[in-house]
């Protein structure tokens, strides 16, 4: 009885043995795997690290800064940031020229006049610094609002150059609210809160005060490109229209002034032909995060009725 009773006992420590032993064998790969994932976020800091440090050289360079995508709005070119580099470029003396690299339809006149009035500013406290610009697909609108205020603007003859205009677009649902048998019922305190209602038929004063505004904010675009392109214009009833040219079309009619990439402009213009990218990146974090797999997802942005863009 005692035997079997010891037998019994020592199957059972054989057991918690065996089991421990897994446990520890468990432990000691999940302490491998840990370290070696911290191993490689180390080795991707390290990486961003450097990139980040190598960007800035002490040799001379041409300072590109990018506008690409829609001017203002969520996830587009807001002015604070595209300025921020700006003023990076113009305070390194290292820098030869700066060339803003466009490729965006357009979008807000307000972000794209407050990049307009900087570079306009920053050029004053230092003229020997010459501000370029090169069109690669598209520059239109907003786009070319704020590449207006540069020396000179270099395109691709397939270029798409211009849209010199304002729009405010929206929908009306009056009729198939009708047809619904759908009622709006709308109260204001003031007779224009409910301006250009998309649930309400449009009132002619207010179309008529729309098309006033958009008229204003028209004469602005329209003075800040003369104002930058000065007497290379060849002014004609279409060039503030809101059409838009080729880039050989646009060189023909004074919006652009030559032919030529961002490598041509740092190689043959500015005679420097390192180029650091001083456009505003995502922060160190996000970097890391794209570089080991991880995603962090993105919003999509709602589109508002009754929101001006010059296009």
């Amino acid at each position: 009885m005692a035997d079997e009773f010891d037998n019994e006992r020592s199957a059972l420590e054989r057991v918690l043995l065996a089991n421990l032993e897994e446990q520890r064998r468990g432990r000691r790969w999940g302490i491998f795997f840990k370290s070696l994932v911290f191993f490689w976020l180390f080795v991707a800091l390290i990486a961003v690290l450097v990139s980040d440090s190598s960007e800035f050289s002490s040799g001379p360079h041409t300072a590109l800064i990018e506008i690409g995508g829609e001017i203002g709005g969520e996830g587009g070119v807001m002015a604070d940031s595209v300025i921020g580099a700006l003023k990076d470029a113009f305070e390194d003396k290292q820098a030869k020229g700066v060339v803003l690299r466009c490729n965006s339809p357009g979008g807000s006149p307000v972000q794209s006049g407050q990049i307009y009035d900087e570079i306009k500013r920053l050029r004053t406290g230092r003229p020997d610094l010459p501000v370029y610009a090169v069109v690669d697909d598209i520059c239109a609108s907003g786009g070319y609002y704020i590449i207006a205020a540069a020396d000179k603007i270099f395109v691709d003859k397939a270029s798409l150059v211009g849209s010199i205009g304002v729009l405010m677009d929206g929908f009306g649902f009056t009729d198939g609210m009708k047809k619904l048998g759908v009622e709006r019922r709308l109260l204001t305190a003031g007779e224009n809160k409910g301006f250009l209602d998309p649930f309400s038929p449009l009132r002619e004063n207010e179309v008529a005060f729309a098309k006033a505004m958009l008229d204003e904010v028209h004469q602005q675009f329209i003075k800040s490109v003369r104002q930058g392109r000065g007497a290379r214009l060849k002014e004609s009833p279409e060039l503030f229209s809101g059409l838009i040219w080729s880039g050989a079309r646009s060189i023909e009619i004074g919006l652009a002034d030559s032919l030529g990439s961002l490598d041509y402009v740092a190689r043959e213009i500015l005679k420097a032909e390192d180029i650091i990218d001083y456009t505003p990146q995502e922060d160190i974090l996000e970097r890391l995060s794209h570089r080991v797999g991880a995603s962090l997802g993105s919003a999509l942005r709602p589109w508002t009725l009754g929101e001006v863009h010059v296009r």
